[in-house]
């Protein structure tokens, strides 16, 4: 099988079929065998070292709209406590932003295969400040005030799940707090953004790339 270079890292062409479409990657127990794979990609300027397997989200590279996100993320205001990245996925957002800002980030995800592999990334990359677990959106946390919430939302799970990730959070965040999501506009950006101002009374676009929308609300009071 030929493989391609992307950005530093090496990465193998598989072939795309229907099944892979269907791997539910925002379900608890993906129903595809395993098939595990190491590769490397550069964050906040260190080299991570991920393993990754079917049946997870962008199982094969750092997805584009997490880029952004990591990129665009700013911690330099916000009150004092933990930041929560929902639908962590392997971890690359979490982990990310735990090594760049030296806060404690709980990592969540509704799927049991994502988790143990984030797990095992934050060890195979020494970030410690991490608390990762499995997690239906919101039911299962550690605290109840986070400092801020980032999520690259799962979309396939659809609009309602989107939505509950969004109007979910304003009560967990402290005063000051943000909720701060990508998303792109073909993918329902518009409606993501309305609904954080329903929300939030206030929503920022920080970023456009490629389509993708960083959108960010603070919590005022």
């Amino acid at each position: 099988m030929p493989a391609k270079q992307n950005k530093g890292r090496l990465v193998k062409r598989r072939n795309v079929g229907a099944k892979s479409m269907a791997n539910h990657y925002y379900t608890e127990q993906p129903d595809v065998a395993h098939d595990l794979e190491k590769w490397s990609f550069e964050l906040k300027g260190k080299n991570f070292q991920f393993e990754t397997d079917s049946g997870v989200f962008s199982r094969d590279t750092v997805d584009y709209g997490s880029r952004v996100l990591i990129d665009a993320f700013s911690w330099e205001e916000l009150p004092e406590g933990a930041i929560l990245d929902v639908g962590c996925g392997y971890g690359p957002i979490g982990l990310a932003l735990a090594h760049a800002s030296q806060l404690p980030v709980e990592m969540i995800d509704v799927n049991q295969r994502a988790v143990g592999l984030a797990q095992g990334n934050a060890s195979r990359n020494g970030v410690k400040q991490v608390d990762i677990h499995q997690s239906n959106i919101y039911e299962t946390l550690t605290q109840a005030d986070y400092a801020a919430i980032v999520s690259n939302p799962p979309i396939r799970a659809g609009k309602k799940v989107v939505h509950e990730i969004l109007t979910g959070a304003y009560p967990l965040l402290k005063v000051g707090g943000t909720l701060t999501i990508v998303i792109q506009k073909k993918q329902g950006a518009p409606s993501a953004e309305k609904k954080m101002a329903e929300t939030f009374g206030n929503v920022e676009i920080v970023t456009k790339d490629k389509g993708y929308y960083i959108l960010k609300s603070i919590k005022e009071a």
